[in-house]
């Protein structure tokens, strides 16, 4: 009998530790539940009640944690989509590599994941060994052994406040330590965009990537080359809009990431002035992303881009080539170059050149032409961009005041002032251009001049 407690005594004081994630409670993470967004709740009590589990996960705990705003809120399920759909109103199934569902709140959508299993043998990959097909379903423990960072590996349950950690992800956080799950050779192989995320979420929580995570990047970045165009636009956009953007840019550079991304990057940036200039653009785009407002991505990428077209542009010119023609080709030349690896929509294509193509006509003012520019659709971005130029020394700054105060007027204000523009002596910029002289009409008869 004291030999078989004895045993059991020694057992248990020599036992491994039980595994198993963290349970962190609010008082430890610092999570204010009215900071969730309703709907994501109301998405995880359904499920709840429905007899599954479910969880708030991802960026949306991390930056809660952090203190920042979360632009979206994703949800973790072990229900499948087809258990998930019919439980809404409003859901629909998308994706073919990762299949999810959406569920829809009015303007807000709860993307909602079925948990997966972490990447195995006989997954379907390409010759590179990026994961073409992600629909393998797991447990929660597996769900968070296939995310990418520790970080973003975190699960909050609204119904008892906790944070659930299984690799240590709020730790590394408070330290701002971006740390890859896994070996990271291996997981930027299944998928090169966590290179672009590490990045990116380094600069954006001003923190560093950790040693082991960052060293292969720089011999794998030509990974990069492998990726959907579309879902390098996606990133590239969220790398410009996370409020950190210049030093996103600049890492990037530091790391051979920016080729698969902005070729042209590297010669904008060489360019006269061509730093100062996206130096300038994305300042602005960061003050606007803190201060909460909305943010263009063609005017962005008009910004990134000009520097070349407006190069190219010149270039014809010199060669005799008219200015709106000159501004056309060069703003296709530089747009085809960059479509070969960023899938810039058609629709933003669309709005950079309007933004581009109004630039010339800022240098006359006269009143028929200044009402025709007022109707214009990106008149206002078109002005915005023009303040840009003039900040970067391009543009007179005056003349850019005066179509920005233009913009920003009533319509009655408008009048006045393009009133008051006509009545002054025209100098040489707002001279209207020279009236081509009427040929005279030849009889149809004779080829003489006709006299009436």
């Amino acid at each position: 009998m004291i030999t078989e407690t004895i045993k059991k005594f020694v057992g248990r004081l020599f036992a491994p530790a039980p595994r198993g994630p963290l349970r962190i409670a609010r008082d430890k993470h610092g999570i204010d539940r009215r900071n969730v967004s309703r709907h994501a709740i109301k998405v995880c009590e359904v499920l709840r009640q429905h007899g599954y589990e479910a969880y708030i996960v991802g960026g949306a705990v991390r930056d809660l944690i952090v203190g920042l705003e979360p632009k979206d809120f994703d949800v973790a399920t072990n229900a499948t989509p087809e258990e998930i759909r019919p439980l809404f109103r409003r859901a629909r199934i998308i994706g073919r590599r990762f299949q999810l569902v959406h569920v829809v709140f009015g303007q807000e959508i709860i993307e909602t994941s079925t948990f997966r299993a972490p990447a195995s043998e006989d997954q379907e990959t390409d010759e590179h060994g990026r994961i073409l097909r992600d629909n393998v379903f797991g447990t929660q423990e597996e769900d968070a052994k296939r995310r990418d960072f520790t970080m973003n590996a975190l699960y909050y349950d609204p119904h008892t406040e906790e944070v659930i950690d299984y690799h240590n992800g709020v730790a590394d956080l408070k330290k701002r330590q971006i740390r890859i799950i896994g070996d990271p050779a291996k997981r930027y192989r299944e998928d090169p965009v966590r290179m672009l995320r590490a990045v990116r979420f380094a600069a954006k929580l001003n923190g560093s990537i950790d040693p082991a995570t960052r060293q292969p990047i720089g011999t794998m970045a030509d990974l990069i080359e492998n990726v959907p165009a579309s879902r390098l636009f996606d990133e590239m956009l969220k790398l410009l809009t996370c409020g950190h953007a210049m030093d996103c840019l600049r890492q990037l550079r530091a790391d051979g990431l920016h080729k698969g991304l902005l070729p042209l990057l590297d010669v904008v940036l060489e360019q006269p002035g061509g730093e100062h200039f996206v130096e300038l653009a994305l300042e602005r785009t960061d003050a606007r992303v803190r201060s909460g407002k909305t943010i263009s991505p063609s005017f962005l990428f008009a910004a990134l881009l000009w520097q070349q077209v407006d190069v190219r542009w010149k270039q014809l010119r010199s060669q005799g080539e008219h200015t709106i023609p000159a501004l056309s080709q060069a703003a296709d030349s530089v747009l085809d170059e960059q479509t070969e690896k960023l899938a810039i929509q058609r629709r933003f294509s669309s709005d950079m050149r309007e933004i581009w193509f109004m630039q010339p006509r800022f240098e006359r003012r006269m009143g028929k032409s200044i009402f025709r520019m007022i109707e214009q659709p990106r008149f206002r971005a078109a002005c915005d961009f023009l303040q840009l130029r003039a900040a970067a020394g391009e543009f007179d700054s005056v003349l850019a005041q005066w179509w920005m105060d233009l913009a920003n007027a009533d319509d009655v204000t408008r009048a006045d002032m393009i009133e008051e523009i006509a009545r002054q002596p025209r100098d040489a910029g707002d001279a209207p251009a020279p009236r081509k002289r009427r040929r005279p009409r030849r009889s149809p008869s004779r080829g003489t001049p006709s006299a009436g």
